[in-house]
């Protein structure tokens, strides 16, 4: 890692104190600025931070509507949220050399740039091609607002609470979902989809602006891409991307019944095989893959992963287990404003919280309350509604806002202990995880549920025979509904039938779905209990060689006696 010679960073470091250097290479200096332009820096990063995935939460939110509105197939669909995290999961790869070399600055507005020219021309087009255009954009323009927002954040705090602004940062991107959920079905009521990408358009060109008008202080360049580097990045991208396609798309093909699904996951094997073959091999690696091979950063990066699996208990769990029910947007707003809310005090009390000392004992704790919200939510029935899922809902929101802040913390204390170097290699599979893991939640939740659901109807069908009396009178009162419609009996008990037949399929999804919540419950205590022992593991060894050096002690005073 060279630096570039750059007179501009040369004068400007001359006047910053030790503290206020670059803590990461492309990182901005930290130094001091007067109370107005913290304030500045607090705002433009608070609107950036939460711009980057909002456009993917809304469409995520309103998938079904967004079908309707291009007149696709559930499959295409689906393909619109995958699109968004393929480019977003692959574009971290770069965006952490590119910011050392040219700066973030100019990374984001080429990738602002992009996503506007792109979403503008949807407006117009209306039609598939260039939607997935634009959440391909969407993502790209996301990756580099993430990383601007929390370096904005941590510009509006004073130098002994910056990690504060990090926390804060890190923590403003989920904010996202609920606030999808709560806004956006007002503006397709205004005009349709073109409300939401007109919107998100308005966001970018925020962004873009601020980015302009408000300039992060200077960071020091270095000469950091190499040739290898691109040959990693044409091996790991598609990889990352057909991992993502197999793990989006898996459960609405179905697993067995797309031959596609085999040959993409034998192909992102392949690929990200060799990506991790010739990276081993480097000497100067982009993923330093001996490094992200040590004990202590494998747990942290599993814990990080099974946390992304639970957390889909609320993002694709509850959502789906009251739209079963039948529910529609407007009667979840109740629900996504408490969520919120949850999630504010989850990242207020992680940033003001933070021990540094202690930074396993927040994702213990996130663990255990997603366990316990799951499992209160395990008891839901047909007549559960939203109010019912306040208090377990409020308890995963709280979870999800409160770990990420400590366990990305725990990642870049490592880096300082072992090596600025393996920055790089941990933003790079800190960002993947996150990616990744959140489709992979929604697959487990998505396949556990679809088979649980099979297996509970027929259960429930083998005890509905039309020669039970019971039945018979349940069909009866079933299709009372349609006595003043429908004057033939023959055609009023077929329709009994049908409405019971679909009182069973929805009472097997309910099932199913306490079935899901059960499973995630199980998982996330699990993973409390592990990383507990692993957080008391040290205490314990300390305790036994305390020990074991008395015992020697007094054998010692023994022998001499």
């Amino acid at each position: 890692m060279k630096p570039r010679h750059d007179p501009a960073w040369d004068a400007f470091a001359a006047t910053l104190q030790p503290h206020e250097m670059p803590m990461f290479p492309g990182s901005p200096a930290t130094p001091a600025h007067p109370a107005r332009k913290r304030l500045q820096f607090f705002f433009t990063g608070l609107l950036i931070a939460m711009s980057g995935s909002f456009g993917n939460a809304a469409v995520t939110a309103n998938l079904q509507n967004l079908q309707g509105a291009l007149g696709i197939t559930p499959v295409e669909a689906a393909w619109l949220p995958v699109v968004f995290v393929m480019t977003n999961a692959c574009m971290n790869l770069i965006l952490v050399k590119f910011r050392m070399q040219y700066g973030l600055r100019l990374f984001t507005q080429i990738a602002l740039a992009v996503f506007v020219v792109v979403t503008f021309a949807s407006l117009f087009a209306h039609d598939y091609g260039w939607a997935l255009a634009s959440r391909a954009a969407s993502g790209v323009a996301a990756a580099p607002l993430t990383s601007a927002g929390f370096l904005y954040l941590i510009q509006a705090f004073p130098p002994a609470h910056r990690l504060k602004g990090l926390i804060l940062g890190i923590g403003l991107a989920g904010f996202s979902v609920p606030l999808a959920r709560l806004t956006t079905p007002h503006l397709l009521e205004i005009d349709g989809w073109r409300s939401v990408y007109l919107l998100e358009m308005g966001l970018a060109l925020m962004c873009w602006a601020a980015t302009i008008l408000l300039r992060l202080p200077l960071s020091q360049r270095f000469r950091v891409f190499d040739k290898l580097d691109f040959v990693t990045f044409a091996l790991f991208a598609p990889g990352v991307a057909l991992l993502c396609a197999v793990l989006g798309l898996g459960r609405v093909v179905w697993w067995t019944e797309a031959p596609w699904i085999g040959l993409a996951l034998v192909g992102a094997i392949v690929l990200l095989t060799l990506a991790v073959i010739v990276e081993h091999n480097r000497r100067t690696p982009l993923i330093n893959t001996r490094w992200l091979a040590g004990a202590d950063l494998l747990r942290l990066l599993g814990a990080i992963l099974l946390l992304r699996i639970v957390l889909s208990e609320q993002t694709s769990g509850a959502v789906g287990f009251l739209q079963v029910l039948g529910l529609g947007t407007d009667q979840l707003h109740g629900l996504f404003t408490v969520i919120l809310a949850a999630m504010v005090a989850g990242t207020l009390v992680s940033a003001f919280t933070l021990n540094l000392a202690k930074l396993n004992k927040p994702i213990a704790l996130a663990l255990a309350l997603i366990a316990a919200g799951a499992l209160i939510d395990s008891h839901s029935s047909a007549l559960t509604r939203p109010a019912n899922l306040y208090f377990s809902q409020a308890l995963i929101g709280f979870a999800s806002a409160m770990f990420i802040g400590p366990a990305m913390m725990i990642g870049i204390t490592k880096v300082l202990q072992e090596g600025k170097q393996h920055f790089i290699s941990f933003i790079v599979m800190f960002s993947l995880l996150q990616n990744v893991g959140g489709l992979a939640g929604s697959a487990l939740t998505g396949t556990v549920q679809v088979i649980r659901e099979k297996f509970h109807s027929n259960q429930l069908a083998e005890g509905v025979a039309l020669t039970d009396p019971q039945v018979v009178q349940r069909v009866q009162q079933l299709s009372g509904a349609y006595a003043h419609t429908l004057t033939d009996p023959a055609l009023r008990n077929a329709e009994g039938v049908a409405l019971l037949s679909r009182q069973v399929t929805q009472q097997a999804n309910v099932l199913a779905y306490n079935d899901v919540f059960l499973m995630i419950s199980a998982l996330a205590a699990l993973g409390c209990l592990w990383v507990t022992i692993n957080h008391l593991r040290p205490r314990w060894k300390a305790r036994r060689a305390a020990r074991n050096d008395e015992a020697a002690q007094a054998a010692a005073v023994a022998a001499a006696d």
